[in-house]
């Protein structure tokens, strides 16, 4: 099983935690969150990050879902691990971490298209303009 660490901006990873929880009906098992705080340490972002990856890695490799390219979540996980072992994706949404959990049984490169696809798909516009008439 692919692990998978939610690397964000406080408090985003642990309140998409606590949605994926909702959704499975409880808490999927490889599932961390690391919230980067304001001004905090890059190299100690790392090393949170770093442990969280050896929990993790339960051979499968981990992937992490970051909040915004650019932000220092993002740019700290560009320096862990090989791509043998780490994925990331930036841009994280509810439907890509709900696809990420639902195909991590799967390898870590399908995981990754499987999480973009969700990411991808579930930016839907819901018209409220139009009504669907009731009978």
């Amino acid at each position: 099983m692919v692990g998978i660490l939610l690397l964000t901006h406080a408090p985003l990873g642990h309140a998409f935690i606590q949605a994926a929880a909702h959704v499975f009906r409880g808490l999927p098992a490889h599932l961390e969150a690391l919230d980067v705080l304001p001004d905090q340490n890059t190299a100690e972002v790392i090393e949170l990050a770093r442990c969280a990856l050896a929990r993790l890695n339960q051979g499968a490799g981990v992937l992490i879902l970051t909040d915004v390219m650019g932000g220092t979540p993002s740019n700290c996980s560009q320096s862990l691990g090989s791509p043998d072992e780490v994925a990331v994706l930036a841009g994280l949404s509810l439907p890509m971490l709900l696809r990420a959990i639902t195909y991590r049984h799967d390898n870590l490169d399908v995981l990754v298209e499987m999480a973009q696809s969700g990411a991808q798909n579930g930016a839907v516009r819901v018209d409220t303009r139009v009504r669907i008439a009731s009978s």
